[in-house]
């Protein structure tokens, strides 16, 4: 009787900002590695996930929502997601439901410039079905079927946990038979401190509002594990302005307190072991608009 063949490959998860990608994949791995919240463009990064089963491996690569970039941080982010749909075997295209029934659908919208581009096997995901009436979806489905060439569209709510079996099922018919890139165990090829710059920065987008989440980035610059002592993690919070400085601070340390209390439980639950987090505000005018910057602060552009 012959075996089963190992399938194995790359999955790009490409949408507009807040169309749910990381909401999707965090759902799919049964864990959270991709930051969410309400706000759009929380994702900077390319973030890997990987998903293994008895027989497949899907390696899902969590990208910035496509957006016109209007400065340098937004085109390296931008340059991740290009970077992804060149890596992906299958691209995997999410948009919302509930905004593609409060706006006019365009087909010239960025999103699909990009896909067009990068001539893969594309799949459309529509999400956030259940916050929409069952008899708009036919429609919607229509419209979008002649916007491109879908291999399939396939209707979910990554929040409610609907529908992921059926797309990893959808998914898997399109990737190639090859072995496991990646040991079975594994869900992330990111360290650790990646993962806790990136608790800190989603307790940043939760607690403040307007410019202050934007102009802000993380930089972990000592991570020591200590037997029978908590874990030291020393953290540095950028931004642009001396009064953004002020803000996320607050009155007598208020608001950063607010910051540290919130990422340390979650870093506590991410980590698995207790740690002692200590942050520190800096300004660095211009940082995301600077090459130098950006690289140093872990941005890797073309």
């Amino acid at each position: 009787m012959e075996s089963t063949k190992y399938k194995a490959g790359y999955v790009a998860l490409v949408g507009e900002p807040n169309v749910g990608k990381s909401t999707l994949m965090n759902s799919l791995l049964g864990q959270k590695i991709s930051i969410v919240t309400n706000k759009p463009q929380t994702t900077r990064h390319k973030i890997l996930g990987i998903l293994s089963g008895d027989h497949y491996q899907i390696v899902f690569l969590d990208t910035p929502g496509i957006i016109a970039p209007k400065y340098r941080l937004q085109e390296v982010m931008m340059d991740y997601s290009t970077s992804a749909l060149v890596e992906a075997d299958v691209v995997l295209l999410l948009v919302d439901a509930e905004k593609i029934r409060k706006e006019a659908f365009s087909s010239d919208e960025i999103a699909f410039e990009k896909i067009r581009g990068a001539k893969k096997r594309t799949l459309l995901a529509i999400n956030k079905i259940d916050r929409i009436e069952k008899a708009e979806l036919l429609p919607m489905i229509a419209g979008l079927s002649k916007a491109f060439p879908f291999e399939e569209i396939l209707l979910i709510s990554a929040l409610r946990n609907e529908g992921t079996e059926e797309l990893t099922t959808s998914l898997l018919r399109y990737l190639p038979d090859h072995p496991p890139f990646y040991p079975p165990e594994m869900v992330s090829a990111a360290p650790e401190r990646f993962f806790v710059a990136e608790i800190i920065r989603e307790k940043i987008f939760e607690l403040f509002s307007q410019e202050i989440p934007y102009s802000t980035t993380v930089d972990i610059v000592a991570f020591n594990e200590r037997e029978k002592k908590k874990d030291f993690i020393s953290a540095e919070i950028f931004v642009e302005r001396q009064s953004q400085k002020g803000i996320l601070i607050g009155k007598g340390g208020s608001a950063l307190k607010a910051v540290g209390e919130k990422a340390r439980k979650d870093i506590e639950g991410f980590l698995g072991r207790p740690v002692f987090l200590e942050l520190h505000v800096k300004v660095r005018e211009n940082w995301r608009g600077e090459d130098v910057w950006l690289k140093r602060l872990g941005y890797e552009g073309k």
